[in-house]
């Protein structure tokens, strides 16, 4: 969950970041709307949470994962982006020009390092088997699980 969430947030920040040092708009097709944006991100997002479940689910997770789960994202995401920029009407050109500014424009590389980094503190966390912090007063027994 972890991960995800990270993922999420580090991509919204970076992108700002991004359009405000660059002081442009990340995607800027005349006709497209935000929707683009949103359906990218909300694709990306989902499919990295199923991606990276599948990869925690193993005993042993191996942060090799990590390269793959992050170009996955990114490549969805264009996709998302690529796809509804069709839906609300910009055509092939457009579409085509919109996901061309992700890549051109360093969007994608926000993209690909949230992911990384995202992706590799959920691993290094299910690797450790991390547990809730316990102070000194609480009770004994609860660390008796198997």
């Amino acid at each position: 969950m972890i991960g995800v969430i990270s993922f999420f947030a580090l991509s919204i920040m970076g992108l700002g970041m991004l359009s405000l040092l660059a002081e442009r708009d990340i995607i800027a097709v005349p006709r497209l709307g935000q929707l683009p944006g949103i359906v990218g991100m909300v694709v990306a997002v989902v499919v990295l949470a199923v991606s990276l479940w599948g990869v925690l689910a193993q005993p042993h997770p191996s942060f090799v994962a990590t390269v793959f789960l992050s170009l996955g994202a990114a490549l969805v995401h264009l996709g998302g982006v690529w796809g509804a920029a069709i839906a609300e009407g910009a055509g092939t050109i457009g579409a085509t020009a919109a996901a061309g500014q992700l890549v051109l424009g360093g969007a994608s590389a926000v993209i690909v390092v949230a992911a990384l980094i995202a992706t590799w503190v959920a691993i290094a966390l299910r690797r450790t088997e991390a547990r809730a912090p316990r102070w000194p007063w609480e009770k004994k027994d609860d660390d008796e699980r198997p």
